[in-house]
């Protein structure tokens, strides 16, 4: 289990043991042995603040970054510049941080206006670029204050998705109050006033046109709006988002559903049905009829 949770997330481990029982006969003792496990507190589109040494050795990074992915390292990306740099346990430890915001703060703004920044000028010791993303300068505006004319400008990774009219999740910096101790360090001029982490689509109709499924053990779906089932979803939908997460994932066709093209009329993303797998019961054979014999 130890070997497994150093291989999927970054952690830190202390192992002990103690003396049950021995038996001076025939030289045996019985111990009891106790694993402690610490995984770091950061998870996928987690904004987080950099200390100003880690930035620096990471390639003159900002501090502010967003966490694309979590495997056996912290990916992060610079929302500002498209830097990505990987994170591994020991330099966590070494450099620790903490994430700036939960998931349910994230809010829903608009897209005002999106325009590709064409030309940056790169730091002097940058790091990679990510290949992935392209960087944006975009106006938006909360749903919640569509009443009002407040606007945010900010930069962002997502210039590649996003259009004037998008809805789209982001952080707000400007209106929160991060009790954060490099934050605090921080010039005011260098925070951002939103960080944008994802686009936003419309979650029950991914849901219906959803053709693939996922081999699970039995749960109770009764309770459909609870944390765990908005958790499950959410998994669902970064399966069909990053390529990278589910390629180590069994995705299954779902027949019941039937198939259309890989993106819908609001451009979501899709799994396209190379990626899955035909779903084979037990009870059937070749010829799809139950008792028969099989086909050569």
């Amino acid at each position: 289990m130890v070997e497994f949770l150093q291989c999927t997330v970054p952690c830190r481990y202390k192992a002990s043991q103690r003396l049950i029982s021995q038996d001076i006969h025939s030289n045996t003792y019985n111990y009891k042995s106790t694993f402690s496990m610490e995984i770091v507190p950061i998870c996928k589109d987690n904004v987080v603040c950099l200390s100003p040494k880690l930035a620096q050795s990471l390639g003159n990074m900002n501090q502010i970054c967003v966490c694309i992915r979590v495997t056996s390292a912290i990916h992060l990306i610079d929302p500002n510049t498209l830097q990505v740099a990987d994170i591994d346990g020991s330099t966590f430890w070494s450099h620790p941080f903490n994430s700036l915001c939960h998931p349910k703060q994230l809010e829903e703004f608009i897209v005002m206006e999106c325009s590709i920044v064409q030309d940056l000028k790169r730091k002097a010791g940058a790091g990679m670029i990510s290949k992935k993303h392209t960087l944006g300068e975009v106006w938006v505006q909360k749903t919640s204050e569509m009443d009002t004319d407040k606007q945010y400008f900010c930069r962002t990774h997502l210039g590649h998705l996003l259009n004037p009219g998008d809805l789209v999740l982001g952080f707000d910096l400007a209106n929160c109050n991060v009790n954060d101790e490099h934050v605090n360090k921080m010039n005011s001029d260098r925070v951002p006033d939103v960080v944008l982490i994802k686009k936003s689509y419309d979650r029950t109709k991914r849901q219906r046109r959803r053709n693939w499924k996922l081999k699970e053990l039995a749960r109770d779906k009764e309770n459909m709006d609870t944390d765990d089932e908005r958790q499950y979803q959410d998994f669902l939908e970064d399966l069909e988002e990053d390529e990278a997460i589910r390629k180590n994932v069994n995705i299954y066709r779902d027949s019941t559903i039937p198939v259309e093209s890989d993106t819908d009329d609001e451009g979501a993303p899709r799994i396209s049905l190379a990626e899955m797998l035909e779903d084979l019961h037990i009870s059937q054979d070749a010829t799809g009829e139950e008792g028969a014999s099989m086909m050569t």
